[in-house]
């Protein structure tokens, strides 16, 4: 199968429709496009402190990759936070899952099937039974390290190197992938984000008959906008919406209509230089829709983020994550960010129907708008070159 598609959106066509129908294209994304990509694994509020343990699971459904937070009592003084690493949850002995809740105060790890012991480095420390065993331990006992970083209070891991995605400088570290992001935090006087907490209230999980990357498509366009979303149109200024494409993620900036709610800007310092699209005057912006290749959506309004994880399961069944880190409690109900469930299910309802068309043989594919579909083309070319690298 072949996914090229034209770099002139004017002219271009969308991707395949078997790339969202083939068995064999859905297994070949999940390892060039997921195995090879920095994913989100949760907040780090259960890890903030020395001593403590929790098990993560990436991309469950689809990778199933069991993980391990850890951080251990590295550094000195008693101000110390010691060294947050994330390992395999596998025991390197017979593949026993180790840890099964998130701890505090604990010193070790212990498998629970024949007692192998790990410190909180990953390193083997105790073994019973393996008297006369050669060359043991080796470096292969101890925990593998996967690649981690953390963003703002959020982890990210990926699940092996990403080499073959394309890029002019290489693959894409975790900096590089979310650097788009901060001046635009900064320009709405977001300062603080480390220290907005999750509201367990504002969790959900749907799961739909549908490709994830239809799902994906959808968010990364506002052209459905006025047609799906009474409501969210009648909180935002279409006519000003507008969309910011980067390497590796792009942004849709939605300003707020007179009475909704909406950010207030930081004073820029003086003799800083714009950022790259941000407008010459200050607006009164609803919402900052920032999606994050492959699958994640950073939602900024003005009462904090609504971070939303695509989860493919199956070529037609894809389950989404949203959880909710409050700035502001007062504004929940208002503005872009004020009715995420009504939204939700009609997202769901169009994504359902455009799963269902791509089976027809009859259509085979389509055409961008130049101006509202610029972010969907954008994510397409980045499917059909993480597909066609070997």
């Amino acid at each position: 199968m072949h996914f090229d598609i034209e770099p002139d959106v004017t002219r271009a066509r969308t991707l395949d429709k078997r790339f969202y129908l083939d068995g064999e294209a859905w297994t070949l994304a999940r390892e060039r496009i997921f195995a090879r990509a920095w994913c989100w694994i949760g907040d780090l509020a259960d890890v903030a402190t020395p001593g403590s343990v929790s098990p993560r699971t990436l991309l469950p459904g689809l990778l199933d990759e069991p993980l391990l937070l850890a951080r251990d009592a590295s550094g000195t003084g008693a101000a110390s936070a010691g060294t947050l690493r994330c390992l395999s949850n596998v025991c390197t002995h017979r593949g026993n899952l180790l840890v099964h809740e998130a701890a505090t105060g604990v010193s070790g790890i212990r498998c629970g099937y024949h007692a192998r012991r790990f410190d909180l480095a990953g390193r083997m420390t105790f073994m019973p039974g393996f008297e006369g065993a050669c060359d043991f331990p080796a470096a292969s006992d101890h925990l593998p390290e996967v690649a981690f970083e953390a963003w703002h209070g959020h982890g990210f891991a990926r699940a092996q190197a990403a080499a073959a995605l394309p890029s002019p400088s290489g693959p894409p570290t975790l900096a590089e992938l979310l650097a788009p992001i901060a001046p635009r935090i900064g320009l709405a006087g977001l300062a603080g984000i480390d220290n907005w907490r999750r509201d367990p209230a504002r969790d959900r999980s749907f799961e739909f008959e549908a490709h994830w990357a239809l799902y994906v498509e959808n968010y990364l366009e506002g052209l459905h906008i006025p047609h799906l979303h009474p409501g969210l149109a009648a909180a935002i200024d279409m006519a000003s919406y507008r969309y910011e494409l980067f390497p590796w993620c792009n942004l849709q900036v939605a300003r707020a209509r007179p009475g909704e709610p909406a950010f207030a800007p930081a004073p820029r310092p003086a003799g800083s230089p714009r950022e790259p699209g941000a407008p010459q005057e200050v607006e009164p912006i609803g919402a900052y829709y920032f999606w994050v290749w492959p699958n994640l959506m950073l939602n900024f309004y003005p009462w904090g983020l609504s971070l939303n994880l695509v989860l493919p399961l199956s070529p037609t069944r894809t389950r989404v994550l949203f959880r909710g880190y409050v700035r502001d409690p007062s504004l929940t109900t208002r503005g872009a960010g004020g009715a995420l469930d009504p939204v939700e299910m009609e997202d769901e309802a169009v994504v359902l129907t455009v799963q269902q068309g791509l089976r027809s043989r009859l259509y085979d594919r389509g055409r961008y708008s130049p101006r509202h579909e610029r972010g969907v083309h954008h994510f397409h070319r980045l499917i059909a070159a993480a597909m066609a690298a070997g």
